[in-house]
């Protein structure tokens, strides 16, 4: 493009033009600022499609012996250029370069699944280059239509049941498929004293949402965790885990975090339903906390009141969307762990989400497992994810239980459920009784 013919246009003209290039905040530049910036992306253009071209004829002609079909996750920098990470969601030396360029022709978005060609690297370059981009999220470039941004897409409340159970003796999942059910797109809380099986509570509500629903992308986020822990984890489940223990630096935990949430994003902007469960959530609070510049306030336990907003924006992001797509989060909170730090996190975080699942210490030491408390515990609009049947029984178990005391209200549930092969019995059971 000819710099003269740049020059005798006027700035609206110019912003027109930068904004074909791909070129974001345009207002910020001023006239000279803004015909360097296009000059560069038509430059940058002009060398892609050389190169484009190139390929083509060498694909077609077996000519080239040098490029390699590739395919990973991109993830941008703040400066506009990016990777195809080689080693899942970790950085490694066999990255691959995307340029900015493409960035912007293809509007790529950090967490866009790539398949393309790469060249061999000169020497004067660090790591092998994105020549050509052949799919992006398994769909054709050429096929490629307009997609919705994340953020524009419409929140509703849950309204598809995500169904639990699985086996007759698996009796947290049953409980929980009734009094406390998870819907497509729930914001979900496990509350957990130390010692109180929220592990073995997340494994079955993993386990039941990947035996009854297939389609659903399943991501298992580890933040602090035992390496052991991961490993068990990885063998326990099909499922995507992504981990960052606790002898990682806290930028790792947030890096992982946010590299996670930005993957799920992109297929919910496909249609598809995704659901991440994080172990823990208190713990990427903490990492936060850590890696937030000091606001000069203060909370109890030593928490900046600013460190919280990052992490409430990643459990905020869980919804059931209209028209198709959900993304649900479940993560689990600690409490009662003596630090007066996580108490303030689960406080921060009490009331943002439209589930809870509290966990009993009391129940838990008496051995009596799963140790849910039926009355703390609920669902925001339950009655959209429950048939009739199911808020009856739920109603009248609640009703006839309430002048027993937790313990025993565990123990009778557990003993009567497990009299029954599955929960349509012990519905009929039930409502027969009374």
């Amino acid at each position: 493009m000819n710099i003269e013919l740049l020059k005798g246009k006027y700035l609206d003209e110019l912003k027109t033009i930068a904004k074909s290039y791909g070129i974001a905040n345009v207002s910020k530049y001023k006239k000279n600022e803004l015909i360097s910036e296009i000059l560069k992306a038509d430059n940058g253009f002009e060398s892609e499609e050389s190169e484009r071209v190139s390929i083509d004829e060498s694909v077609e002609n077996d000519s080239k012996t040098n490029t390699k079909t590739v395919c990973g996750l991109i993830d941008i920098t703040a400066d506009g250029y990016g990777f195809l990470r080689s080693n899942g969601y970790d950085s490694g030396e066999e990255d691959i370069y995307v340029s900015p360029t493409q960035i912007r022709r293809f509007r790529l978005k950090k967490g866009d699944k790539i398949l393309g060609l790469t060249r061999e690297s000169k020497e004067s370059e660090k790591f092998s280059p994105l020549i050509y981009i052949n799919e992006i999220n398994d769909i054709k470039v050429s096929e490629l239509k307009a997609r919705k941004d994340f953020d524009d897409l419409i929140p509703i409340y849950p309204n598809e049941k995500y169904t639990l159970e699985t086996e007759k003796n698996e009796v947290s999942t049953r409980i929980i498929d009734f009094l406390v059910p998870i819907g497509k797109g729930q914001r979900a809380l496990i509350v957990a004293p130390p010692k109180a099986g929220k592990t073995s509570i997340l494994r079955s509500i993993l386990k039941g949402i990947e035996i009854n629903n297939p389609k659903s992308k399943i991501f298992v986020l580890l933040i602090g965790e035992r390496p052991e822990e991961v490993t068990e984890m990885k063998r326990f489940t099909k499922a995507e885990v992504i981990a960052s223990t606790f002898d990682e630096l806290p930028q790792n935990h947030i890096r992982l975090a946010e590299f996670v949430l930005e993957r799920a994003k992109r297929l919910v902007e496909l249609g598809e339903d995704v659901v991440i469960l994080v172990d823990s959530i208190t713990r990427l609070s903490r990492a936060y906390n850590v890696n937030t510049p000091s606001s000069g306030k203060t909370l109890t336990g030593g928490l900046d009141p600013f460190a919280l907003h990052k992490p409430k924006r990643f459990f905020g992001s869980a919804r059931n969307v209209e028209n198709g797509g959900s993304l649900t989060i479940i993560a689990t909170t600690l409490v009662d762990t003596g630090s007066k730090m996580d108490d303030m996190i689960y406080e921060e975080f009490k009331g943002t989400g439209n589930m809870e699942i509290h966990l009993s210490r009391k129940l838990s030491e008496l051995r009596i497992f799963p140790a849910i408390d039926i009355y703390k515990s609920g669902t925001r609009k339950d009655d959209l994810l429950l048939s009739e049947e199911e808020i009856q029984s739920a109603n009248l178990i609640r009703r006839k239980l309430s002048n027993t005391n937790t313990n025993e209200i565990m123990e009778n549930l557990v003993k009567n459920i497990k009299k029954t092969g599955n929960n349509k019995e012990f519905f009929k059971a039930i409502l027969k009784n009374n």
